[in-house]
């Protein structure tokens, strides 16, 4: 039988420099990107405005974990939470068609009651211990 190993740690990202991951080196990357063209673009207390917002906000989305999943996970649920209806309420009637329906399907047959087996002895111990010892070779009188 052929062996295969099993990954381990799968769940972790793969590193690419010192303890930055993929994931976080792009949003960084893209942050860089964008304070860039915030410097081509506006003037200087505009762009440190802007720059340090968006720089505090790629770090957060990026370094930040909470509950153990990523900050972009955790805002994804919050949406999504804020989104369902707060109130749920449970509908029980039931419509006209489907009790028509439950009253013409017949009653499920009863079960059978099986009668208990009465209390073992310790004289029928003593002979159920005989056949087991000899196997089977001793016949108990009736």
């Amino acid at each position: 039988m052929q062996q295969f190993t099993v990954p381990q740690f799968i769940d972790v990202e793969d590193k690419i420099i010192g303890p930055v991951t993929t994931r976080q080196f792009v949003i960084m990357l893209v942050a860089g990107l964008l304070i860039f063209i915030l410097y081509k673009l506006l003037t200087f207390w505009f762009f440190v405005f802007f720059g340090v917002l968006i720089f505090v906000v790629s770090s957060v989305i990026a370094f930040v974990r909470i509950n153990g999943q990523p900050f972009h996970f955790f805002m994804l649920n919050i949406l999504q939470t804020w989104r369902s209806p707060k109130l749920q309420i449970w509908d029980k009637t039931v419509p006209d068609e489907v009790l028509r329906e439950q009253l013409k399907t017949p009653p499920p047959p009863q079960r059978q009651i099986t009668p208990r087996k009465g209390i073992v002895t310790t004289s029928r111990l003593t002979e159920i211990t005989l056949i087991v010892d000899t196997g089977g070779v001793y016949t108990p009188e009736a």
